[in-house]
C-alpha cells in the first residue's frame, strides 16, 4: 500500500485525480480502525494532514462558518462553542481526548457512517459540504450528501474541502445514547436547532436508518406551532401535546434495525425520549438567554 503525502491543496487534488482509488486520511480515527478490522486494503492512502488550508476556519460575510475539513473536534469545542453550539456538543461526545485531538468533522463526513456524531447537528442547521477536484469546486447540501451506508455523494476524484455551517440563531441541543458514557458508537442520536429569527426548526437523526436523516414532518409540525406569536412571547413550557407529538414524529421518521448495539424498537423509543428532552432543553435555553423579552 502506497502512502501519498501532498503538502498543498492543489497537489492533493492532482494526486486524487491521478489516483482516484486513494483513500483520504484526515485524523485517521475511522480509517485506521477500518484497516485494522477488515480485509479490505485500498491501493493507497492519501494523507491530508500536512495541508494547512484544511486546518483553518473563518466567518463568512453571510453569517456562516467555513470549517476546514481538517479542523479537529477539539478546536470545534474550544473555538466554536458559541457560534456552532450543536456541533460543539456533539464533538464533546466523540471518543476520548486523544480522539478529539485527532478526529475531524471532514473525516467524519467522508466516512459517512450512519452513526457519525457530527452528522445530526449538521443536518439540523442545513449545512453544506464544499468539495473540490481539479475540475473545480461545488457545494452539496448536507441532506443530499449521504447516499447509503458509509456512502456519500463524492465523485471519485473529489475531496472534501470544508463544511459551511450557519452560525446559531437560537438554541441548539444534541443527545446521544450509547452502551456507556464515553468512547462508544451511538446506539442512536438526535439534534435540534431552533432558529428564533425565522422561526424555523431543524432536526438530525443518527444511527437509526441507513443514512443520517432529518425528521421533516416533526420539523414542519413544530415550526407550524411556533409560527404563531403566542409560544414565543409567553413565558413557560411548551404544551405537553406539542412536545409529545413532536417526539412521536421524530420516532416515526427513523427506520432502524436490530443489531449488536440495540434493537429497532429500543432505538425508536430512545429517539422519542431524546426528542422530547432536547426540545424542552432548547426551549428552556431560549428563555434563559432573554431572547423572549427581546
Amino acid at each position: 500500500m502506497e502512502f501519498l503525502t501532498p503538502v498543498s491543496w492543489d497537489e492533493a487534488l492532482a494526486v486524487k485525480a491521478a489516483r482516484p482509488g486513494a483513500l483520504p486520511l484526515a485524523g485517521g480515527t475511522d480509517v485506521m480502525v477500518e484497516l485494522n478490522l477488515t480485509q479490505h486494503r485500498p491501493p493507497a492512502l492519501l494523507d491530508l494532514t500536512r495541508i494547512p488550508e484544511l486546518r483553518t476556519w473563518s466567518l463568512t460575510g453571510d453569517g456562516r462558518v467555513r470549517l476546514g475539513a481538517g479542523v479537529s473536534y477539539r478546536r470545534v469545542i474550544d473555538e466554536l462553542g458559541d457560534d456552532l453550539p450543536g456541533l460543539a456538543m456533539a464533538a464533546r461526545t466523540v471518543g476520548s481526548p486523544q480522539i478529539r485531538n485527532r478526529g475531524t468533522v471532514g473525516g467524519n463526513l467522508g466516512a459517512a457512517s450512519p452513526a457519525g456524531d457530527s452528522h445530526p447537528p449538521l443536518l439540523a442547521v442545513g449545512a453544506e459540504v464544499e468539495v473540490a477536484s481539479v475540475r473545480g469546486s461545488r457545494l452539496i447540501r448536507i441532506d443530499e450528501f449521504f447516499t447509503g451506508v458509509k456512502r456519500n455523494a463524492l465523485e471519485p476524484d473529489e475531496l472534501i474541502a470544508a463544511v459551511i455551517v450557519p452560525v446559531a440563531r437560537g438554541p441548539q441541543q444534541f443527545s446521544k445514547i450509547g452502551t456507556r458514557n464515553a468512547m462508544v458508537i451511538a446506539v442512536c442520536s438526535f439534534a435540534i436547532a431552533l432558529d428564533t429569527h425565522q422561526r424555523k426548526v431543524g432536526t438530525g437523526i443518527g444511527s437509526a436508518a441507513p443514512t443520517p436523516l432529518r425528521a421533516r414532518e416533526a420539523e414542519d409540525f413544530l415550526a407550524g406551532v411556533l409560527r404563531r406569536q403566542e409560544p414565543w412571547l409567553r413565558r413557560g413550557p411548551l404544551p405537553e401535546r406539542v412536545v409529545g407529538r413532536f417526539a412521536e414524529l421524530v420516532s416515526a421518521a427513523a427506520s432502524p434495525i436490530d443489531d449488536v448495539r440495540g434493537t429497532a424498537a429500543y432505538r425508536r423509543h430512545a429517539l422519542s425520549v431524546m426528542a422530547r428532552r432536547t426540545l424542552c432543553w432548547a426551549w428552556d435555553d431560549y428563555w434563559a438567554t432573554g431572547q423572549a423579552a427581546a
